[in-house]
């Protein structure tokens, strides 16, 4: 392959591998933006996701940039100059910013959008257009560097081809954002904590009961973005157990593991770590780039099952159901009598009954037995 001009045919080459490489594994976009950005001098860069039929604009896989300028772009996209010159290109097609730079610095584009970032030029590509969302590839350049020449054009029109065939191999921004969109929710209505950590232990994800379990911080924190537990001994045994279930060489390492995470008055929360860096549970969670799950329970607020279910479940009736939710509500038999309008013979009747179906032997293991019977779902809360 015959390099351009101070780009040699060596860095090229590896470039365009690492394009293509992106096809299989995803999560390796982020280090082939940076490479792109090295080659054209570029502070900053990424892969940006325009939906069209809501007007939104995601920055997938960007690096080099404020997280207010992503928030302005996002807000003013629509009216910017890159959005009007995507109406009429072709997917490949490279374009940059100053191509008319007296136009560029007196737009309110410019003004408002890139100059009090420091931004001085972009150059980009339409890279994918999929269903009513369009993906493009973008560099950018800023404080007193010059705006991008010939030689960056060149250097993208070259690339952009094989960029184009690799998104739509993988089609990887349908992958990123549909697959974290049906996982977020699904992972909000769960009742455990679900926090997605790294190898390191770093946290990439967590769900809404996560996020109040370390804001309320009695048992679990959240410390330089690492889960950290009040508790010392549970904190060294939490990290061991995260290099376990991260280890290749750990042959128990696709079994999940649990341990105590004592709050600081006592009780606290049961951790189930299970490692998601294998096979279909990495590409479930691969958006995330999580390395393993930790489920956090607290086994006092476990929500009961529903009485219609547990009922059906062991065969249980109407009557000896009305008993069941009495008791459980904490209430003795007499309480529960009164209340029910029966006697306390018959909620010992159908106690026996209940214990007989249910192949337990005492009113605490029945109750026990319902406590455990958890859902996996509860009413999304707010924080």
């Amino acid at each position: 392959m015959i390099g351009l001009d101070g780009v040699s045919a060596q860095a090229l080459s590896d470039t365009i591998g690492a394009i293509y490489d992106c096809a299989l594994d995803p999560q390796l976009w982020p280090d082939t933006c940076l490479k792109i950005a090295d080659l054209c001098e570029s502070t900053g860069g990424g892969i940006c996701v325009h939906d069209l039929r809501h007007a939104r604009n995601d920055q997938l896989f960007v690096f080099g940039y404020q997280p207010q300028f992503l928030e302005t772009l996002g807000s003013q996209y629509a009216q910017s100059p890159m959005a009007a010159a995507d109406i009429v290109a072709s997917v490949g097609d490279v374009n940059i910013l100053s191509t008319d730079r007296p136009a560029l610095l007196e737009s309110r584009f410019y003004q408002e959008v890139l100059a009090p970032f420091g931004l001085t030029d972009m150059i980009w590509f339409p890279a994918l257009r999929t269903g009513g969302r369009m993906a493009s590839m973008h560099a950018s350049r800023k404080d007193k560097a010059p705006h991008y020449q010939q030689f960056e054009i060149g250097l993208f029109k070259l690339l952009s081809p094989h960029v184009c065939r690799a998104l739509t191999i993988s089609d990887a921004l349908d992958i990123r954002t549909l697959r974290s969109e049906m996982l977020e929710k699904t992972l909000d209505v769960l009742a455990a904590g679900v926090f997605l950590t790294d190898r390191g232990g770093r946290v990439v994800y967590m769900n809404e009961t996560a996020a109040r379990q370390a804001k309320i911080g009695t048992s679990i924190r959240i410390l330089n973005n690492r889960l950290d537990p009040v508790d010392s001994a549970a904190r060294a045994a939490l990290s061991v157990a995260i290099a376990q279930a991260t280890s290749h060489d750990d042959e128990g390492a696709t079994n999940p593991r649990s341990l105590a995470i004592p709050a600081v008055s006592g009780a606290g929360y049961i951790a189930t770590l299970l490692p998601v860096q294998r096979g279909q549970r990495r590409d479930i969670v691969a958006p995330f780039a999580a390395s393993v799950a930790i489920f956090m329970q607290d086994p006092i607020e476990a929500p009961m099952m529903p009485g219609e279910a547990f009922a059906r479940l062991h065969k249980l009736t109407g009557a000896e159901l009305r008993v069941l939710m009495a008791l459980a509500q904490g209430l003795g038999a007499k309480d529960a009598a009164d209340m029910l309008g029966i006697s306390e013979p018959t909620i010992r009747s159908h106690l026996q009954h209940m214990f007989s179906k249910t192949n337990t032997l005492r009113q605490a293991d029945l109750l026990r037995l319902l406590q455990s019977s958890t859902p996996a779902v509860r009413a999304p809360q707010a924080l």
